[in-house]
């Protein structure tokens, strides 16, 4: 597995340069119009478009994913950036509320003038995901939503694709420059000691972070341990577990298999929502088409990091006394890790969840065999927090009716007959869940609603109208969805 070419630290005075730059970038983008900051993303997807042969073709040598999967993650990355246009533009971002004055409010004293909308919190550290080199890395979503909601960011990139990321930074910051937008707004460092120092820094307000648990949890300790802490938005780790009733198993027990494996091997299993564990009814044939199905060939993860990190997980649920191996490639001994199928009874998993129910970030998950749909539910409420959980079933099926509200309070996106993989940038999405899925279990890094974590309220009592955002001024020029004493206008 070859090394990309390593690009030096940022050093730490010009860390410093940049969240000073970064600071006053955010106070003037906070003031531009909704138009304006509109304008700039949207200059971003086109630079990005426009760049497209260039970056995949590095991003090919650097990550050894796919020439396919790469231009459609680049796709996705210039579809948000350009969403987010749309979601300024509607305003019910803003959550913009207004209360008149009222002499006689039933409180018991008079209600003065208080308005109330959502604003920019400041500069915000991103720190760039490796296994999604375009969407969630140096012009991601983190990135998008944080510009989007009026912050400059300073961007941390990963060590994984270093030769992508600046050349990734060059088109954001030669766009943004080129639509108007300040200068420092965005920047790019390089290297663990320009990321920890900028977390530290006073001036940055809030920060965001996909990866391993160890390293989110690290960073989360160090915003948590600020003179003035700061909200520290980590997706850290998830083992998305699916359960598979026996009325489904009994009538579609090949489909399920075929699909599961897709999902488990898709990008090499390097994915934060690959289904890590399958519970299956014993018994039903499901077991023995799965030991029966045609795995891919091993292909190269994407750095040394990630294929070591994913051997350590694979040993150690696969040394448990309660596993057995349910499905190898036969190159499984070679360099490259192989995909491969584990598997267990139910009874080894309710004992020792902690070991067995834990993610693998690679091509491999453990299978389960139960024996009672009540066993669905008792393996469920040990679950720790995810990012998704499965219910493949009938809608006849009994045990859904008490499973599917256990699994709403341990994953963030509980999923019906589909396949948590693929993560589709919308309005309603939620990537999230409880830790250590996420360290902020109210938010989600995916979709329009990714914006709000990089928003802060103010409310602004008895202010003349001139002076106050447009938002909140009583012709509405914006035209906007607000709440006005208590009624939704539109």
């Amino acid at each position: 597995m070859n090394a990309p070419a390593p690009i030096a630290d940022t050093p730490i005075a010009e860390v410093d340069a940049f969240v000073g730059l970064a600071a006053a970038a955010s106070v003037a983008w906070r003031a531009s119009s909704i138009v304006e900051r509109g304008e700039a993303l949207r200059a971003v997807a086109d630079g990005l478009d426009a760049r497209a042969d260039d970056l995949v073709e590095l991003a090919q040598r650097e990550t050894h994913l796919a020439e396919g999967r790469l231009r459609g993650e680049l796709r996705r990355t210039t579809f948000q950036l350009r969403l987010f246009t749309e979601v300024l533009a509607e305003g019910s971002w803003l959550d913009a509320r207004i209360d008149h004055p009222d002499a006689d409010y039933p409180m018991g004293a008079p209600r003065p003038d208080i308005r109330r909308q959502l604003e920019g919190i400041g500069p915000v550290l991103v720190f760039a995901a490796s296994n999604f080199p375009f969407a969630f890395s140096v012009a991601g979503g983190d990135t998008a939503s944080a510009l989007a909601a009026g912050n400059a960011v300073v961007l941390k990139a990963h060590p994984g694709h270093p030769q992508l990321s600046a050349l990734t930074g060059e088109i954001v910051i030669a766009a943004l420059s080129a639509a108007g937008a300040p200068a420092g707004l965005f920047t790019v460092i390089h290297g663990t000691d320009a990321g920890v120092h900028a977390l530290r820094a006073p001036q940055i307000r809030a920060a965001a972070f996909t990866g391993s648990i160890a390293g989110g949890r690290a960073l989360f300790d160090i915003a948590m341990s600020r003179p003035e802490p700061i909200p520290f938005y980590g997706e850290l780790g998830s083992v998305n577990p699916a359960f598979v009733t026996r009325s489904a198993a009994a009538s579609r027990g090949a489909e399920i298999a075929e699909q599961f494996v897709a999902s488990v091997t898709g990008s090499a299993g390097q994915l934060c929502t690959k289904p890590g564990v399958l519970f299956v009814p014993r018994g039903s044939g499901l077991v023995d088409a799965l030991a029966a199905a045609a795995l891919p060939e091993p292909a190269p993860l994407l750095n040394e990091d990630i294929a070591s990190g994913f051997r350590r997980a694979f040993e150690r649920t696969a040394d448990h006394e309660g596993v057995a191996v349910l499905a190898a490639s036969p190159a499984s001994d070679g360099p490259v890790p192989a995909p491969a199928l584990l598997r267990a009874d139910v009874a080894a998993v309710i004992a020792d969840p902690e070991t067995l129910v834990s993610e693998m970030f690679g091509p491999a998950a453990l299978v389960v065999e139960y024996d009672e749909e009540s066993q669905l539910v008792t393996a469920a409420e040990l679950l720790d927090g995810q990012l998704t959980a499965t219910l493949v079933a009938d809608d006849s099926d009994e045990v859904a009716r008490d499973l599917l509200p256990v699994l709403a309070t341990k994953a963030g996106r509980v999923l019906w007959n589909q396949w948590p993989t693929g993560v589709s940038v919308t309005w309603a999405q939620q990537h999230g869940g409880p830790y250590p899925a996420t360290t902020a279990v109210g938010t989600t890094s995916v979709g329009t609603a990714a914006m709000t974590r990089f928003l802060r309220p103010v409310a602004y009592q008895n202010v003349p109208d001139a002076l106050l955002p447009e938002a909140l001024r009583d012709a509405n020029p914006l035209g906007i969805p607000r709440r006005v004493d208590g009624v939704l206008t539109v």
